[in-house]
């Protein structure tokens, strides 16, 4: 990705987003085997030691972000769905829909749960029914029928298969009233209505859905009522690679600028030579390196099942969204006015790093579940009924 953005640093400004990023990339992706991580052996994936299965997630992912963040989190869309699949789809859409991923190059998955009226601050403490989803989905027979809206989707304008949650039960709160389906992009009722144009992360195509008495089997219904506790797995792999992708955005960050104040000259001198560069330089290394550490003992916590390990989680995805944004703060400032220029691609890092501040919820939301975590019985209270 590196030699590509160099040589088409325009190519993320196309306003055709089918246009953006090249097939090849992804058949690139798709032959040394990352654009399907997470699908079973035994429909031709690769089957990730589960033990380890989401350090090796938050490794690749940063990887990729070094190149883009943008490709990294259309990947990831693919490795964190399909666990939720084959965690919870009968085993006949198991074997219709993994070999369809397969085959395809440009096939992706998305996750639908952000709407216009409710999105990370639904993770508030107060599970009320009046904060449930307003995506309804009632029963018809053999089939299910839904209607709303998602928006903020990630892969949301180009996937051919989604994931949606939608609420069964308008009775009770969002934890007890929530179910989710399996969604084909062909399904009459259901309309991509627009791409989003997001100020980082472009190559990853970020979209609005419409669901119009869009009729679904009832054999794609994935989790009854339950939906949103029983996806915990997606969620908690996905802050790990929210924190993971941020970090790779540092990383790129601090190479460059590395390279760059050790080779530019300034005042006579490589611009390393000015105390007040090194300071930098050395601030940037020292947060990448806090974050590491957070992101490799949150996912550990991830893969051991450790009681604490929501907790850490979003520790983790909160806390390199600020850091990498201090550090892509740095990159811009020492690269002076060449920072600033489109085809330098500095300006690019800084974007793509200030889009992670409320990807996967908000820092404020973040932090009210951490707190919530560590106290259930008392943070947030003030938020519900008085007891």
């Amino acid at each position: 990705m590196t030699p590509f953005i160099r040589s088409n640093w325009q190519r993320e400004w196309d306003m055709s987003p089918g246009e953006r990023l090249p097939g090849a990339i992804l058949e690139g992706a798709e032959a040394i085997g990352i654009r399907t991580l997470g699908v079973p052996e035994e429909f031709g994936g690769i089957d990730l030691e589960r033990e380890t299965e989401v350090r090796t997630f938050a490794l690749i992912a940063e990887e990729i972000a070094r190149g883009d963040s943008g490709l990294a989190d259309k990947l990831v869309q693919n490795w964190k769905v399909s666990i939720v699949i084959r965690q919870f789809a009968a085993k006949h859409l198991q074997e219709k829909w993994f070999p369809r991923l397969l085959e395809d190059p440009k096939f992706l998955l998305a996750h639908c749960l952000t709407e216009p009226r409710g999105a990370s601050d639904r993770w508030l403490p107060y599970n009320v029914p009046e904060a449930s989803m307003h995506t309804r989905a009632v029963p018809d027979g053999d089939h299910w029928v839904i209607n709303g809206r998602k928006q903020f989707i990630s892969n949301g304008f180009d996937a051919s298969l989604y994931v949606v949650y939608a609420n069964t039960d308008p009775s009770v709160g969002m934890l007890q009233g929530t179910s989710s389906f399996l969604v084909p992009r062909e399904t009459p009722g259901l309309t991509i209505t627009k791409c989003n144009e997001t100020m980082g992360c472009r190559f990853m195509n970020n979209g609005e859905l419409v669901f119009e008495d869009c009729r679904i089997p009832a054999d794609h219904l994935l989790v009854k009522s339950t939906a949103l506790a029983s996806a915990g797995q997606y969620f908690r792999a996905g802050k790990i690679i929210q924190a993971a992708k941020n970090l790779g955005v540092g990383v790129a960050c601090f190479e460059r600028t590395a390279d760059y104040v050790q080779n530019y000259v300034q005042g006579g001198r490589i611009l390393i030579k000015h105390q007040a560069v090194a300071l930098r330089l050395a601030d940037m290394a020292t947060r990448i390196e806090a974050v590491r550490s957070l992101v490799e003992r949150a996912s550990k916590a991830v893969d051991e099942a450790h009681p604490d390990a929501d907790i850490l989680c979003n520790m983790a995805k909160v806390y390199a969204s600020e850091e990498i944004m201090k550090v892509a703060t740095h990159a811009l400032e020492l690269h002076g006015g060449n920072g600033a220029m489109l085809e330098f691609g500095i300006e690019k890092l800084f974007r793509d790093a200030a889009i992670f501040l409320h990807m996967d919820a908000t820092v404020d939301v973040s932090r009210m579940k951490i707190i919530k975590n560590m106290f259930p019985a008392t943070a947030g209270k003030y938020a519900g009924p008085e007891t």
